[in-house]
């Protein structure tokens, strides 16, 4: 089966653990031996190395000029230089993957990048907290109204998420992915949230 790229757009002093999850579940199954339907690429501005926030060194798979356009997806993974004017590059492959109807994922300030550029005044979406939205995302961001107080949101191909919500993120991005059926996706959030010795 030729599996669909999801591309985890990272800027650098990313933060390592946002996308940790939805990764190994997207790259080894929902559930070890489930399907695998897609393949994990990672993306950058240049393809010059980056390093996470806890100090992980990656080299990123594309940059902005050999980005592919067959893919299944964005995820955009939190840290504080989506505030940075080299963050603008990113917006015109974030407004063709709405277009064409495919995910779009912003977890933490990366969510706030999507409301900085009015991707989510039309969208039932979450950020971390709406006084932290309001005040970063700035004029062009008017969706006070569908805000939604919870750890991620899902609306349609648009996910949100808080930073403290890495679980919450990947459960919402598997359904929109239909990365497995709803009852495995839910046995896998429930594993990773309660463990082996359940709460």
């Amino acid at each position: 089966m030729n599996k669909k790229e999801v591309i985890f757009v990272l800027l650098n002093e990313f933060a390592d653990w946002e996308g940790a999850y939805i990764a190994t579940c997207l790259n080894l199954g929902v559930k070890p031996g489930s399907p695998v339907k897609y393949t994990v690429k990672t993306m950058s501005i240049t393809k010059d190395p980056i390093t996470s926030i806890g100090g992980f060194r990656i080299l990123p798979d594309y940059d902005l000029s050999d980005m592919p356009e067959d893919h299944a997806g964005l995820i955009l993974i939190g840290g504080m230089r989506w505030f940075s004017p080299e963050a603008g590059q990113i917006v015109p492959l974030v407004e063709k993957a709405i277009e064409e109807n495919k995910l779009v994922a912003g977890i933490c300030n990366a969510s706030v990048f999507l409301g900085m550029h009015g991707y989510l005044n039309s969208v039932k979406h979450t950020s971390n907290g709406i006084d932290y939205l309001k005040q970063y995302a700035g004029d062009k961001y008017t969706g006070e109204d569908n805000y939604i107080n919870k750890q991620a949101v899902r609306d349609g191909k648009i996910v949100t998420a808080n930073g403290t919500s890495p679980l919450e993120f990947c459960r919402e991005v598997l359904y929109v992915l239909e990365a497995d059926t709803p009852e495995i996706i839910e046995e896998s959030y429930l594993f990773y949230t309660n463990g082996l010795s359940p709460k």
